[in-house]
Protein backbone atom coordinates (compact mmCIF):
# COMPACT_ATOMS: atom_id res chain seq x y z
CA UNK A 1 0.00 0.00 0.00
CA UNK A 2 2.82 2.42 0.83
CA UNK A 3 4.49 1.47 -2.45
CA UNK A 4 1.28 2.27 -4.34
CA UNK A 5 1.09 5.65 -2.61
CA UNK A 6 4.72 6.45 -3.49
CA UNK A 7 4.12 5.35 -7.06
CA UNK A 8 1.03 7.55 -7.30
CA UNK A 9 2.84 10.56 -5.81
CA UNK A 10 5.77 10.08 -8.19
CA UNK A 11 3.47 9.90 -11.22
CA UNK A 12 1.65 13.04 -10.11
CA UNK A 13 4.95 14.88 -9.62
CA UNK A 14 6.08 13.84 -13.11
CA UNK A 15 2.75 14.97 -14.58
CA UNK A 16 3.01 18.35 -12.80
CA UNK A 17 6.56 18.78 -14.11
CA UNK A 18 5.47 17.87 -17.64
CA UNK A 19 2.52 20.25 -17.62
CA UNK A 20 4.63 23.05 -16.14
CA UNK A 21 7.41 22.77 -18.74
CA UNK A 22 4.95 22.20 -21.59
CA UNK A 23 2.91 25.26 -20.56
CA UNK A 24 6.06 27.38 -20.30
CA UNK A 25 7.07 26.39 -23.86
CA UNK A 26 3.63 27.14 -25.26
CA UNK A 27 3.52 30.57 -23.57
CA UNK A 28 6.76 31.90 -25.09
CA UNK A 29 6.34 35.14 -27.07
CA UNK A 30 8.37 33.82 -30.01
CA UNK A 31 6.53 30.50 -30.05
CA UNK A 32 5.53 30.82 -33.72
CA UNK A 33 9.17 31.10 -34.78
CA UNK A 34 10.03 28.02 -32.73
CA UNK A 35 7.08 26.16 -34.21
CA UNK A 36 8.23 26.84 -37.78
CA UNK A 37 11.76 25.63 -37.05
CA UNK A 38 10.42 22.71 -35.02
CA UNK A 39 8.39 21.44 -37.97
CA UNK A 40 11.55 21.16 -40.06
CA UNK A 41 13.59 19.53 -37.30
CA UNK A 42 10.79 17.09 -36.52
CA UNK A 43 10.34 16.25 -40.20
CA UNK A 44 14.02 15.28 -40.40
CA UNK A 45 13.22 12.43 -37.99
CA UNK A 46 10.08 11.17 -39.74
CA UNK A 47 11.92 7.97 -40.55
CA UNK A 48 12.38 8.14 -44.31
CA UNK A 49 16.06 9.10 -43.91
CA UNK A 50 17.02 6.12 -41.74
CA UNK A 51 17.13 3.52 -44.56
CA UNK A 52 19.12 6.02 -46.65
CA UNK A 53 21.57 6.45 -43.79
CA UNK A 54 21.96 2.66 -43.54
CA UNK A 55 22.64 2.46 -47.30
CA UNK A 56 25.17 5.27 -46.98
CA UNK A 57 26.95 3.34 -44.22
CA UNK A 58 26.94 0.20 -46.36
CA UNK A 59 28.27 1.96 -49.48
CA UNK A 60 31.12 3.45 -47.47
CA UNK A 61 32.32 0.07 -46.23
CA UNK A 62 30.45 0.16 -42.94
CA UNK A 63 28.21 -2.83 -43.55
CA UNK A 64 28.45 -3.76 -39.87
CA UNK A 65 26.93 -0.38 -39.00
CA UNK A 66 24.10 -0.78 -41.51
CA UNK A 67 23.39 -4.20 -39.95
CA UNK A 68 23.53 -2.69 -36.44
CA UNK A 69 21.07 0.00 -37.55
CA UNK A 70 18.65 -2.59 -38.94
CA UNK A 71 18.96 -4.61 -35.73
CA UNK A 72 18.52 -1.57 -33.47
CA UNK A 73 15.36 -0.50 -35.28
CA UNK A 74 14.09 -4.09 -35.28
CA UNK A 75 14.31 -3.93 -31.48
CA UNK A 76 13.25 -0.30 -30.98
CA UNK A 77 10.14 -0.14 -33.18
CA UNK A 78 8.27 -3.06 -31.53
CA UNK A 79 9.27 -1.88 -28.03
CA UNK A 80 8.12 1.64 -28.87
CA UNK A 81 4.79 0.33 -30.19
CA UNK A 82 4.23 -1.92 -27.15
CA UNK A 83 5.04 0.89 -24.72
CA UNK A 84 2.88 3.43 -26.55
CA UNK A 85 -0.11 1.11 -26.65
CA UNK A 86 0.37 -0.14 -23.09
CA UNK A 87 0.77 3.20 -21.32
CA UNK A 88 -1.80 4.97 -23.51
CA UNK A 89 -0.80 8.43 -22.35
CA UNK A 90 -2.87 11.03 -24.14
CA UNK A 91 -1.18 13.82 -26.05
CA UNK A 92 -1.19 17.35 -24.56
CA UNK A 93 -4.12 18.67 -26.67
CA UNK A 94 -6.23 15.70 -25.59
CA UNK A 95 -5.77 16.29 -21.87
CA UNK A 96 -5.05 20.00 -21.44
CA UNK A 97 -7.86 22.48 -22.09
CA UNK A 98 -7.18 25.08 -24.76
CA UNK A 99 -4.03 23.42 -26.13
CA UNK A 100 -3.73 22.81 -29.84
CA UNK A 101 -0.82 21.08 -31.51
CA UNK A 102 0.96 22.70 -34.43
CA UNK A 103 1.00 19.43 -36.41
CA UNK A 104 -1.32 16.45 -36.60
CA UNK A 105 0.31 13.50 -34.83
CA UNK A 106 0.46 10.15 -36.59
CA UNK A 107 -1.16 8.31 -33.69
CA UNK A 108 -3.23 8.90 -30.58
CA UNK A 109 -0.79 8.39 -27.72
CA UNK A 110 2.34 10.29 -26.72
CA UNK A 111 4.49 8.08 -24.49
CA UNK A 112 7.22 7.49 -25.57
CA UNK A 113 8.17 9.74 -28.47
CA UNK A 114 8.92 7.63 -31.54
CA UNK A 115 10.58 10.51 -33.37
CA UNK A 116 12.97 10.98 -30.47
CA UNK A 117 13.72 7.28 -30.03
CA UNK A 118 14.48 6.90 -33.74
CA UNK A 119 16.71 9.97 -33.68
CA UNK A 120 18.70 8.65 -30.74
CA UNK A 121 19.10 5.23 -32.36
CA UNK A 122 20.60 6.94 -35.39
CA UNK A 123 22.75 9.38 -33.42
CA UNK A 124 24.21 6.66 -31.23
CA UNK A 125 25.09 4.50 -34.22
CA UNK A 126 26.47 7.48 -36.11
CA UNK A 127 28.64 8.34 -33.09
CA UNK A 128 30.00 4.78 -33.06
CA UNK A 129 31.20 5.20 -36.65
CA UNK A 130 32.28 8.84 -36.48
CA UNK A 131 32.98 9.78 -32.84
CA UNK A 132 34.31 13.19 -33.89
CA UNK A 133 30.77 14.07 -35.06
CA UNK A 134 28.96 12.60 -32.05
CA UNK A 135 28.10 16.03 -30.65
CA UNK A 136 26.33 16.96 -33.91
CA UNK A 137 24.32 13.73 -33.90
CA UNK A 138 23.30 14.00 -30.27
CA UNK A 139 22.55 17.71 -30.67
CA UNK A 140 20.23 16.89 -33.57
CA UNK A 141 18.55 14.14 -31.49
CA UNK A 142 17.95 16.52 -28.60
CA UNK A 143 16.58 19.11 -31.03
CA UNK A 144 14.18 16.49 -32.41
CA UNK A 145 12.92 15.73 -28.90
CA UNK A 146 12.53 19.42 -28.05
CA UNK A 147 10.77 20.06 -31.38
CA UNK A 148 8.13 17.48 -30.49
CA UNK A 149 7.36 19.42 -27.30
CA UNK A 150 7.34 22.75 -29.19
CA UNK A 151 4.90 21.30 -31.73
CA UNK A 152 2.53 20.43 -28.90
CA UNK A 153 2.43 16.68 -29.50
CA UNK A 154 4.57 15.47 -26.58
CA UNK A 155 5.28 16.19 -22.96
CA UNK A 156 8.97 16.51 -22.00
CA UNK A 157 9.15 13.09 -20.34
CA UNK A 158 7.75 11.47 -23.51
CA UNK A 159 10.84 12.66 -25.33
CA UNK A 160 13.17 11.83 -22.44
CA UNK A 161 11.98 8.22 -22.36
CA UNK A 162 12.02 8.09 -26.17
CA UNK A 163 15.67 9.15 -26.10
CA UNK A 164 16.54 6.53 -23.49
CA UNK A 165 14.73 3.86 -25.49
CA UNK A 166 16.64 4.78 -28.65
CA UNK A 167 20.01 4.87 -26.87
CA UNK A 168 19.36 1.52 -25.21
CA UNK A 169 18.35 -0.21 -28.43
CA UNK A 170 21.34 1.21 -30.30
CA UNK A 171 23.72 0.13 -27.54
CA UNK A 172 22.24 -3.37 -27.57
CA UNK A 173 22.75 -3.62 -31.33
CA UNK A 174 26.27 -2.20 -31.07
CA UNK A 175 27.18 -4.72 -28.37
CA UNK A 176 26.54 -7.44 -30.93
CA UNK A 177 27.88 -5.81 -34.11
CA UNK A 178 30.73 -3.61 -32.89
CA UNK A 179 33.11 -6.48 -32.00
CA UNK A 180 32.67 -7.79 -35.55
CA UNK A 181 33.95 -4.49 -36.92
CA UNK A 182 37.06 -4.32 -34.74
Amino acid sequence: MITDLRHSLLLRAIQRFDISVFSWVMARPRFNHWATLSKQISRSADGFLYPLLALLFYWHGLGWLAAAMACAFAIERPLYWIMKNSFKRFRPPDCLPGVQSVVVPSDRFSFPSGHTSGAFVSANLFAAALPELALCGYGWSCAVGWSRVCLGVHFPTDTLVGGLLGLSCAQLALSYFLPVAL
